[in-house]
């Protein structure tokens, strides 16, 4: 994965919430800490995201988005 952004921070998805368009993404850091996301539903489905997966959560001003290898 090559990305621009900066501050990427790589965890598990401990959790998915889904919902009718979006999903709430929650990623365990290392040391426990958690960061959330709500991304779309096919953007769930497309990246492949599962719980246990390991995934990148990458912030850019306001935005937390989530990136795969």
């Amino acid at each position: 994965m090559k990305i621009s952004a900066r501050n990427t921070l790589k965890g598990v998805v401990k959790k998915i919430v889904p919902g009718a368009v979006n999903s709430e993404v929650i990623i365990e850091l290392p040391g426990g800490i958690e960061i959330v996301s709500v991304i779309t539903k096919s953007s769930v489905e497309r990246l492949g995201l599962e719980e246990g997966k390991e995934a990148w959560a990458v912030v850019k001003a306001s935005n937390v988005m989530i990136a795969i290898e």
